[in-house]
């Protein structure tokens, strides 16, 4: 149940009922908005609907406040206390007693508590990760990887049926570019070397690759296994055992990531199966494009680009962002209505180009589909100095360096600490610090202390108990059940802002409230109700700290 819900309904109904006595008579009511005061000791929520029907009412707003205030008292049995503040700001604390009857709420929903049907059971995709598959992933496709996998979580949370999808870049430029590498390789030839492939890749896992290859190795990507011919001349044979080798290796990378996907989709059958062809043709049928200088030219002005973009250059090949039109006709006509694509910052300048050839296709595509989420960079810090190489990878550090290094959890933490539009400095050795200071230690610390606690309570046949919840009186108790309910509005705000940082943020001011708790009072102490009430409501903190990390992929300790 998210409170301001049940406030809002509650607000609404007393609206009514005033008009019903005559005390309003506005013909319409406003939407009622239900905030949190920026300062506690004005009351628990807050609405400023007295001030939006004033006008209405013809009357002051503190005297329609007056109105709403008396029938609320009347009406609703949850109020301790109602205040009018300022120009008419109806203040609400709410009693203790409906706090602390919340908390068996919270413990009878157990894994499920902060979830919703929001989503009805509505299709969504979501695109994220989708590296080219021309070396390791880096730490910006792991950051990618974090909130892709996250936001899956938090749309499974709210009721969507979700389905996860990694493109695989896997024909153009880049691809005969590693191709050429790796033959590179197994001819004996290094880079600087004058006939070194102009931008090959110089990685030590290119090495790795010409071994491997000319060892006759096989790997399996896909479900389909790839055995090396051996053959050097093979330049053919060389990228789809490159290819193959390197999905497999960020399948693994993946797999130790917590990250796994309902479906593969690769560019090359976009040309295989004539995809992108068609989806051309498609555009050119619906009198969108127009040639110029041996070009096809898309009329994107058409759809609110700045200026018209290249389709098929003069020499037969299509720019960049047609595969991407094809690609997304796919996803729509496989009945995803809708699409979310989590990607990092550099694709901003697609985003225009590839919705005005989705609506250039005609097709009932609507606008602003499909959605985006864009990340920005990552910085690795270690020592006090920026981390830029990784001994294998060479000119950039792995996801997979990270997770051997600070753990899973960290990683997957500290990359969802700040918002996703924000650049990230990832400090290793603050990931891999064992104190207070580091945040993912700090709230698995506070789900790890609770199990503890109930560990020690066991041993003197101690438990939770509910009938004693009218015990918890103290401001710490009461801002911790506070805090606890609101997890399932903000686990709903998470899911429809894109921001997994809202978890982090919160489970980091949970765990703070916690710790507060326990430096204050004895939760084991003398008095055996009250003990047992404590140990009720860290029952339900427990809960909310293991939920939460459920939804980021980080585990939730019971030893530290």
């Amino acid at each position: 149940m998210i409170v301001k819900e049940l406030l809002r309904k509650k607000l609404k109904a007393a609206l009514e009922e005033c008009r019903a006595a005559g005390t309003l008579v506005s013909a319409e009511f406003p939407p009622v908005v239900i905030e949190i005061p920026a300062d506690p000791a004005h009351g628990d929520f807050a609405t400023n609907v007295a001030m939006q029907l004033a006008r209405s009412e013809k009357k002051a707003p503190r005297v329609v406040a007056a109105v709403i205030c008396d029938q609320l008292a009347a009406s609703v049995d949850i109020f301790e206390k109602l205040d009018i503040a300022g120009p008419g700001f109806i203040n609400f604390r709410l009693k203790p007693g409906f706090w602390q009857g919340l908390i068996s709420g919270m413990l009878s929903a157990g894994d499920s508590y902060g979830h919703s049907a929001t989503g009805a059971g509505r299709k969504v995709q979501v695109e994220f990760v989708s590296a080219n598959p021309t070396g390791p992933l880096h730490i910006g496709h792991g950051r990618g990887a974090a909130i892709g996998d996250t936001l899956c979580r938090l749309f499974a949370a709210t009721g969507w049926d979700v389905s996860r999808e990694f493109y695989y870049n896997d024909a153009g430029q880049q691809i005969a570019n590693l191709a050429r590498s790796v033959q590179s390789r197994c001819l004996g030839i290094e880079p600087g070397d004058p006939t070194w492939p102009e931008d090959g890749y110089q990685g030590e896992y290119i090495v790795e690759l010409a071994r491997a290859y000319l060892a006759g190795e096989s790997v399996t990507a896909d479900g389909k296994v790839v055995t090396a011919s051996k053959d050097p001349q093979d330049l053919d044979g060389i990228r789809c055992f490159a290819v193959a080798a390197l999905r497999r290796e960020q399948d693994l990378d993946l797999q130790a990531f917590d990250v796994s996907f309902d479906n593969y989709f690769l560019e090359s059958s976009l040309y295989s199966d004539g995809l992108v062809e068609s989806a051309v043709q498609r555009i050119i049928a619906k009198g969108h494009t127009y040639e110029q200088d041996g070009a096809l030219w898309l009329k994107t002005t058409d759809f609110g680009d700045d200026k018209d973009r290249v389709m098929r250059k003069s020499d037969g090949g299509y720019t960049y962002f047609v595969p991407d039109v094809a690609y997304h006709l796919n996803k729509w006509e496989r009945g995803f209505v809708r699409v979310v694509n989590e990607q990092g910052a550099d694709h901003h300048s697609t985003i225009t180009r590839v919705r005005a050839g989705l609506q250039a296709l005609d097709a009932g595509i609507p606008l602003g589909w499909p959605e985006y989420l864009l990340h920005q960079m990552v910085t690795v810090m270690r020592g006090g100095e920026e981390v830029k190489i990784s001994k294998r990878a060479g000119s950039y550090v792995t996801l997979r360096d990270l997770i051997d290094e600070v753990g899973r959890d960290a990683t997957r933490y500290f990359f969802l600490m700040r918002k996703p539009d924000s650049q990230l400095v990832f400090d290793i050795d603050l990931a891999k610090d064992q104190s207070s200071d580091n945040p993912v230690y700090y709230v698995q610390y506070a789900h790890a202390r609770i199990c503890r606690i109930f560990e020690s309570a066991a041993e003197g046949n101690l438990s939770a108990a509910a009938d004693q919840a009218a015990l918890l009186v103290t401001v710490e108790e009461l801002d911790i059940i506070r805090k606890c309910a609101a997890f399932p509005e903000m686990v709903e705000a998470a899911a429809v802002n894109f921001e997994p940082h809202r978890i982090t943020t919160f489970l980091h001011e949970l765990a703070a409230l916690l710790h507060c708790f326990y430096n204050r009072h004895r939760v084991l102490g003398d008095d055996r109700n009250l003990t047992e009430a404590r140990l009720y409501l860290l029952a339900a903190v427990r809960q909310v700290i293991a939920n939460g990390l459920a939804l980021l992929g980080v585990s939730a300790p019971e030893r530290m």
